[in-house]
């Protein structure tokens, strides 16, 4: 494997696993301080065990999550070294705040974790929210250097070199807000549907445990309501995107002619050598009206690009195809839950073809969240600093670098073991409680 490729696919393999640890922590923190908010009205023993595991369940993804970080922190600096010499003082600082919030979650989690009979109720609440508020903090300070490298700014590029950095706005990227609210926004459907799909399982297998069944009522809302305010979010990042840029625009839809009143591609196999994509459906302006709100507006295609700059024109198409039908599927889902809520029809939820359902659905969400930043990182290719420094002028000289993906590789599986080896552990406990 060529150093560049190595380099690459082990960024791709770090990421891709943190985002998950990442995604977690920014969304369970608020499933646990709504059962610890049940508790304290209640006083229902069920609701205390579902905080006191969902924040044992924190606490293991947010150490994982802490490991996976610092390596990724380190292959920065390790793999892209011209990268970080010119970026880093440009966007520092969102790191730095990151470490911040990261220090901040950990002693709020503590207080949650350890304060059960030593504080009272509105102090655990307050830490949960605590814990909650600083991982959607650590996200979004993240995603905004991630969105700088889509949107640069906040410096003048002077012979190769940045001068006049201001690292406000470079944190405050033009594309830093939509690339945030996205990510929340997934983090919540991902973990939601990931919970209930866990929960929903176990009920298939204990019928009657009560601790399944109010996690599933506990969890469920966030996830459906995090799923229908997608839609929203990804129509504002779409029309970002065609904004800020264009060609990665036509490599999610495959357009590689510029069009007026250009069509919206369901599917489709896109052909680089032929320019065309076939075996699409096609909804006439549907693309043109998507970016710009205009169903009449002219979409520049790749062609309007030096080849030279294109992205992976098929490994974005489909990343994007998978995350759009993903969602789709996950909200007609949504949607069929509201209906039967809404005609009080809760039966209909406890039927072994609903809970196999949501089993089914449970990876879903992570796996659109992993193809949505193959359409942001592959997308933006090939740059790095978008239309500033090419990924391959940014690569280490060192060499051997196939052997470090390797590595991490083995690395990450032995994490993978450990961590369902300690959640499978926790809910057999829970469950043995409510089997009795």
């Amino acid at each position: 494997m060529e150093d560049l490729l190595a380099a690459r696919w082990q960024m791709a393999v770090s990421l891709g696993f943190h985002i998950i640890f990442s995604c977690i922590a920014m969304a369970m923190p608020f499933f646990m301080v709504r059962a610890q908010l049940l508790w304290s009205r209640t006083n229902k023993e069920v609701y205390r065990d579902l905080a006191r595991q969902w924040a044992k369940g924190v606490a293991v993804f947010f150490a994982v999550g802490a490991v996976s970080g610092t390596v990724l922190s380190m292959e920065l600096g390790l793999l892209w070294p011209e990268f970080m010499r010119h970026a880093g003082p440009i966007i520092g600082m969102p790191f730095s705040l990151e470490g911040l919030a990261f220090f901040i979650e950990a002693i709020a989690l503590a207080f949650f974790l350890y304060g059960e009979g030593k504080v009272s109720h509105p102090v655990r609440l307050g830490a949960g929210i605590v814990v909650g508020v600083m991982g959607i903090m650590s996200g979004v300070l993240v995603v905004s250097a991630n969105s700088w490298m889509n949107s640069p700014t906040g410096f003048d590029w002077v012979d190769g070199k940045p001068e006049n950095i201001d690292p406000w706005a470079a944190m405050f990227n033009p594309g830093w807000f939509h690339q945030a609210l996205h990510m929340s926004i997934a983090a919540f459907v991902a973990t939601g549907f990931a919970v209930v799909g866990v929960h929903a399982f176990q009920r298939l297998r204990h019928p009657d445990s009560e601790f399944h069944r109010r996690a599933i009522e506990i969890v469920m809302p966030f996830a459906v309501g995090a799923t229908l305010l997608q839609f929203v979010s990804g129509d504002l990042i779409a029309k970002q995107v065609a904004r800020l840029q264009p060609e990665k625009l036509a490599a999610m839809e495959g357009q590689f002619e510029t069009l007026k009143s250009a069509p919206l591609r369901i599917g489709g196999i896109p052909n680089e050598a032929e320019r065309v994509t076939p075996y699409s459906i096609e909804i006439p302006g549907g693309l043109s009206f998507l970016a710009t709100g205009d169903f009449n507006a002219t979409i520049p295609g790749l062609e309007a690009f030096p080849e030279e700059n294109w992205p992976p024109v098929a490994i974005t198409h489909y990343s994007f195809q998978i995350m759009v039908g993903i969602g789709v599927l996950l909200a007609m889902v949504s949607v069929v839950w509201i209906w039967q809520r809404f005609r009080r029809q809760e039966w209909f939820t406890e039927k072994p073809i609903f809970l196999w359902t949501l089993f089914a659905l449970s990876p879903l969400g992570f796996i659109a969240i992993e193809a949505g930043w193959i359409v942001t990182e592959v997308g933006r290719q090939p740059w790095i600093i978008y239309h500033i420094m090419r990924t391959e002028d940014a690569l280490t000289s060192m060499p051997g670098l196939s052997w470090m993906f390797y590595l991490i590789v083995v690395i990450y599986l032995v994490l993978t073991i450990i961590l369902i080896a300690l959640m499978s552990g926790m809910i057999r406990a829970i469950n043995r409680k409510y089997d009795r």
